[in-house]
């Protein structure tokens, strides 16, 4: 659409220059490649939200054009193409009549996009690339926000990644899945120039439509392999918080990871994957004991109530005592913080009774903490699809 706007001034100013030409014996029309370059101006500053910090990024041979075209990802597309029609960044502004039909056009399309029902999905974008220095390495470290489209999200999850990272996960993609991964590329590593601006928002839109296209496929973004590459970093940060009693530090990752495992669907393959429903207990049970720690008795309480719910064994299971090593510490401190709190606690007691009426000690058993801080955080490439310690059955 842009484009063909463009297409239209030109041809517009090209008459008006004629005519011009012809009357006064001169040629004040600029060149059409003035008019491209303008063109490409625009897109600049029609760019998207990133932006870039640290000296490497300086590293380009012309700093002046080393920012590039800022958003070229396909969710975008639409928009940018309305954006540019109505700028006022091109040579010549647009006539107010084509001003009025944009206007017109834009509410129409919103007018209708309010009737119709916006399909939910996820979007990858990329909000930041700085560039790392270490002791011996230096690397671009790009930030990402996983957000559901359709809708206002007010809890977008953040994760930041490397190079080197995306390069594992589409390894471990294509060994174990590699006829879904047909069609599906990461962009190459360059020998050289990958610190310049340029290079690195070109590598940020690839990043964004590389997980998109992951996500777009249902045979990916139900493995193990896919979903951990988001939320497993902030399981294992946390847990080494909390055992150094850095709550409010831990507190933060858990609920990172919680939003990354509940926009991914997490909790809905807690039946199909042995990997997802131990994180998913493991990080609920987390947010528990630093909730308490931090004397957030509310919040505390939700989260374990939202854990007892898929942890509440059935007949079958309560009959061979094939119970969950979270469930009888989660219930007990559930029924102290509804007791705190004043929130009805006779379901979980009753449970609790009929635990005991077993025969299960239930006052010989370690304690939230002591649990969580003891559990290895395993990957499902590691251990040998060994069961995790919170997954041995009582």
């Amino acid at each position: 659409m842009a484009s063909k706007l463009f297409d239209r001034l030109r041809r517009t100013i090209f008459k008006e220059g004629a005519q011009s030409s012809e009357t006064n014996g001169t040629d004040d029309f600029p060149e059409s490649s003035e008019l491209e370059d303008d063109t490409d101006c625009v897109s600049a500053r029609l760019s998207g939200t990133l932006c870039f910090e640290g000296d490497g990024v300086l590293e380009s041979e012309d700093t002046g054009d080393a920012s590039g075209p800022d958003s070229d990802s396909d969710f975008f597309g639409e928009s940018l193409d309305n954006a540019c029609s109505s700028t006022d960044a091109s040579p010549m502004g647009p006539s107010p009549k084509s001003s009025n039909m944009i206007t017109r056009q834009l509410q129409e399309n919103w007018r209708s996009s309010r009737t119709r029902s916006v399909p939910e999905k996820l979007i990858f974008e990329v909000t930041d690339a700085s560039v790392v220095h270490e002791t011996n390495s230096k690397y671009v470290l790009y930030t990402i926000h996983v957000i559901h489209s359709g809708m206002f999200d007010k809890t977008p999850a953040v994760i930041t990644r490397r190079y080197t990272e995306f390069e594992r996960l589409h390894s471990r993609l294509r060994r174990h899945h590699g006829d879904d991964m047909e069609g599906v590329y990461l962009p190459r590593k360059k020998l050289r120039k990958n610190f310049v601006a340029e290079t690195i928002a070109k590598r940020s839109r690839a990043f964004e439509q590389y997980l998109s296209h992951l996500y777009s496929l249902p045979e990916l973004r139900t493995t193990p392999t896919f979903l951990e590459f988001f939320y497993l970093g902030d399981l294992r940060a946390g847990q080494m918080l909390m055992r150094v009693g850095r709550y409010e530090e831990s507190l933060g990752s858990f609920l990172n990871a919680l939003r990354l495992q509940e926009k991914l669907g997490c909790h809905q393959l807690l039946h199909q994957n042995h990997f997802q429903r131990v994180h998913w207990f493991f990080t609920l049970s987390a947010l528990v004991s630093c909730f308490q720690d931090l004397e957030q008795l509310s919040e505390a309480q939700e989260h374990c109530d939202r854990a007892l719910q898929d942890l509440a064994p059935s007949q079958e299971a309560f009959q061979q005592h094939q119970l969950h090593p979270l469930l009888i510490p989660l219930l007990q401190s559930n029924v102290r913080l509804s007791w705190k709190i004043s929130k009805d606690k006779r379901r979980w007691e009753a449970l609790l009774q009929e635990i005991q009426d077993q025969g299960i000690d239930i006052g010989n058993q370690p304690n939230l903490k002591e649990l969580l801080i003891k559990e290895s955080i395993e990957d499902s490439e590691g251990a040998g699809r060994a069961k995790s310690k919170c997954e041995d059955t009582l």
